[in-house]
């Protein structure tokens, strides 16, 4: 028996991906509506109240229109926008946040899909306020770069296409009135007590991310080692399918010294695991253990959106947690 889905939205970024991800299941039925009646409210009701689960790949406004228009109450919603993501009558859709949200995910009606942004620093945050290692209270700072696609269609057609209509950066920050709407669930789901200071940037490539945390392990009133938090991160995540902790081996390695006297990386690239639902964590400390950078690697439309949403939409529907995945 397959379940129907309707994605409201599919025509957009992240809508896309999620049909992509989706097409050739054989336990899935994917409803469509005539672009002709994309905007008819009546036609996206039917088909609203019509799916076993659908996906919301909307604006912020417009998903909470699509909430108001589902009647039924066996429907299952899953928001891929801001909307509710700090909603308590929402689940938070990232399955390996906290040992019960996976099947806090499996049991609801409404789950509201995590931000790119936010899933790396939750990821790197959460296991380590939950260990005891940082204090909700801890000032946090969170410095990021994603690709352009996180912008939606406008950036995406500002950054490809040609000058002068397009625009020749390659490297954009924004964010600067320091009220981004990742925020509230960066602090809510990290566990924190205040907001962290979110620094984002976008780079001249489509699509992929690089979230970092840098610590002042000396300020921690345990003044754990970059050691303490890797460990922490590792037993956190053991097991996991789609998040992994990089070994202790490979983030030495990767801070060995590669040109001048501050090196660089050229292996921890923002674009590697994209297409894939993963996310890959690193801890990076210094000599004497006072100072950390903690990093996590994704795919700003695979973990950070319509991966999220498939794994989500895969719980919910009873069905094996990886598939199209």
């Amino acid at each position: 028996m397959s379940h129907t889905v309707f994605i409201d939205g599919e025509a957009g970024t992240t809508g896309l991906q999620i049909r992509e991800r989706l097409a050739g299941r054989a336990d899935l039925e994917i409803l469509s509506i005539d672009p002709a009646r994309r905007k008819d409210a009546d036609a996206r009701a039917e088909l609203l109240n019509a799916a076993d689960a659908v996906v919301l790949c909307l604006p912020d406004a417009a998903s909470r229109e699509a909430v108001s228009l589902v009647t039924s109450n066996s429907v299952r919603i899953i928001d891929a926008s801001s909307a509710h993501r700090v909603d308590s009558n929402w689940t938070y859709g990232f399955a390996e946040m906290d040992a019960a949200q996976r099947a806090a995910i499996a049991g609801a009606l409404r789950v509201s899909n995590p931000g790119c942004y936010p899933t790396g620093f939750i990821g790197l945050v959460r296991p380590l306020v939950g260990a005891g290692l940082i204090p909700p209270d801890f000032p946090l700072t969170a410095n990021a770069v994603s690709g352009y696609s996180g912008g939606g269609r406008g950036l995406i057609e500002e950054f490809e296409a040609p000058t002068p209509a397009g625009t020749a950066d390659a490297f954009r920050v924004y964010g600067l009135n320091l009220a981004h709407k990742h925020v509230p669930e960066m602090t809510v789901h990290g566990g924190l007590n205040h907001a962290p200071v979110f620094a984002p940037a976008v780079g001249r490539f489509a699509q992929g991310m690089i979230v970092e945390v840098p610590l002042q392990l000396w300020a921690l009133p345990g003044k754990p080692g970059p050691d303490d938090l890797h460990v922490a991160l590792q037993a956190f995540y053991a097991g996991e399918r789609f998040v992994e902790v990089a070994s202790g081996p490979e983030c030495a390695e990767l801070q060995k010294t590669r040109a001048g006297a501050g090196g660089y990386v050229a292996a921890l690239d923002p674009e590697a695991l994209n297409g894939t639902n993963r996310m890959r964590l690193y801890v990076f400390g210094n000599a004497d253990g006072s100072q950390a950078r903690l990093l996590a690697q994704l795919d700003n439309l695979g973990k950070g959106a319509s991966g999220a949403a498939v794994q989500n939409l895969n719980l919910m529907l009873g069905l094996e947690e990886g598939a199209g995945l």
